[in-house]
């Protein structure tokens, strides 16, 4: 077990500029934490940013990144890691979705005891649940209709609220930018996986944040379908690949009610096998059976 004093935490935030409100409640509830970040990071995706610093009077070291154009939640991301990793001085980054809410004030300090206990945990995933303690099914990281409340080792985690092992991020890389929206949190707990480090939900971690769809996104459809198809063609063993599609097509074709929709995934498919997916690193087989183990094989 590492010594707890010698984990230091930062958070951070990455917003469009469009949430004001939310931000300020979410770094409020960032400032209430009984342990203090060391540094905390906003990112201005493509919008200038207030004061944060001086406004709210938040702990440590406030840094604000003004971004020229928005590079997607991944991409800004990554510039906050970017920085963080300027400076040399973190050892977990705990990222949230601007539109979050810490209700809790122990969750960073629960966050730096689970990275502690366990040297090989690379990645933590919240809990996510509404203002009614409602958690979608589809922010549970395991299949099928499963408790939201049973924590344990899994496959993925959550992009709305996680904390990230800098360590991990220095050996496997930081998040897939080109992505832009939509899968890059599979990318990346694939990657980490097959590294071998290990990826925890822990439910007693919540964000609280509103109930929302993901196809709420104009480019839902077209970005999910591409990115899934540079997902395996980047992760998969080739024999997986045409498993892994032909599912999700059949899955696609089952749950997609508009036509608009089902026009815009197959474009979005079609353009994910034409375009260059990036960097081929094909996850092993022994990750593969460990991945299945654990509930979630890499074809669903």
């Amino acid at each position: 077990m590492q010594d707890l004093g010698a984990l230091r935490i930062a958070v951070a935030v990455v917003t469009m500029g469009n949430r004001p409100a939310e931000v300020d409640a979410l770094l409020e509830s960032v400032a209430k934490q009984d342990l203090a970040p060391t540094r905390i990071v906003i990112v201005g995706n493509g919008c200038p940013l207030p004061d944060f610093g001086e406004r709210l009077a938040l702990p440590g070291e406030v840094t604000l990144l003004e971004l020229d154009e928005n590079l997607g939640c991944p991409g800004g991301r990554n510039q906050a890691l970017a920085r963080l990793r300027e400076f040399g001085d973190v050892d977990v980054v705990v990222e949230l979705d601007d539109d979050g809410l810490l209700v809790d004030a122990d969750v960073l300090r629960r966050v730096r005891d689970l990275f502690a206990a366990d040297p090989k945990l690379g990645i933590v995933g919240f809990r996510i649940a509404d203002e009614h303690g409602e958690t979608q099914q589809r922010h549970v990281p395991r299949v099928g209709a499963s408790d939201p409340m049973r924590g344990g080792y899994v496959t993925g985690f959550l992009g709305g609220g996680h904390g990230f092992r800098t360590a991990m991020l220095d050996e496997i890389g930081d998040w897939p930018a080109e992505f832009f929206f939509a899968h890059e949190e599979t990318d990346l707990a694939w990657r980490a996986a097959d590294a071998g480090w290990r990826i925890l939900y822990a439910p007693e971690l919540l964000l609280q944040h509103p109930k929302t769809s993901p196809a709420r996104h104009a480019i839902y459809y077209r970005v999910n379908a591409r990115n899934r198809v540079w997902l395996v063609r980047r992760r998969l063993p080739l024999l997986l690949i045409p498993v892994h599609l032909a599912i999700w097509t059949l899955l696609t074709l089952v749950r997609t009610r508009s036509r608009a929709g089902l026009r815009a995934w197959f474009g979005g498919f079609v353009e994910g096998l034409r375009e260059p997916a990036g960097e081929r690193r094909p996850m092993r087989w022994r990750t593969v059976w460990r991945l299945s183990r654990l509930g979630r094989p890499p074809v669903i």
